[in-house]
């Protein structure tokens, strides 16, 4: 045994001549996998994050784009205005007239003024006891359930401050014009020619352009 071998290492680690054994501590490629494939899930992370910011700004895959195409198809229909009833032409509507004020020969002249205007005239006459010298306003317009859309409008064209009313049960498609106390004339022909214009030939909704994405 050499002089250099330590007390109690013979064989392998005998020192001789000028051979020193090598005491160098094994490699733990243990940590090296683990890093190995810390490094592979963080890179997979990242690549995930990647994709959906692109996801984000361009508004996703096929799926979401479908689906998004599928709303806005949705949405552009709703939004879409319902076609307008036609309304009945002023030949068409016959108009009775009566006058709840103590004026007299009112609810005449009113009348004639609006069969020049094109109204077909029916009863004139004072108001009944119903109503006689208790319509506040201006006038009321007064006609069966069906004549709220149709013929009403159409004859508060000449009577724009007029009070509307219906009465589900009465019969027919004639309408009352009753004259309260506050009336003095009917509306300009000129205005109301103006309002029926506009309520028998709307003006098209104008198109908005789609919002991004649609």
């Amino acid at each position: 045994m050499s002089m250099l071998t330590p007390p109690g290492m013979g064989g392998k680690y005998r020192i001789t001549g000028d051979k020193y054994p090598r005491m160098r501590r094994r490699r733990r490629r243990g940590r090296l996998v683990v890093a190995v494939v810390g490094c592979g899930a963080a890179l997979g992370v990242a690549g995930w994050g990647t994709l959906q910011l692109i996801d984000v700004f361009t508004g996703g895959g096929g799926t979401a784009s479908a689906a998004d195409s599928a709303a806005c198809k949705a949405k552009s229909a709703t939004a879409s205005p319902a076609p307008i009833a036609a309304l009945p032409k002023p030949a068409q509507i016959t108009v009775n007239v009566f006058n709840a004020t103590t004026r007299s020969g009112l609810a005449k002249t009113t009348a004639d003024e609006l069969a020049k205007r094109g109204f077909k005239i029916g009863d004139v006459g004072n108001a009944t006891k119903q109503y006689d010298k208790k319509v506040g306003g201006t006038g009321m317009l007064l006609g069966p359930a069906s004549s709220l859309n149709t013929s009403l409008p159409v004859l508060a064209t000449q009577l724009s401050t007029a009070e509307r009313r219906t009465d589900a049960a009465r019969k027919g498609t004639e309408v009352d014009l009753i004259l309260g106390n506050g009336f003095k004339t009917l509306t300009s022909k000129a205005d109301a020619t103006k309002a029926l214009t506009a309520l028998t030939a709307p003006k098209p909704a104008s198109s908005t352009a789609p919002k991004k994405g649609c």
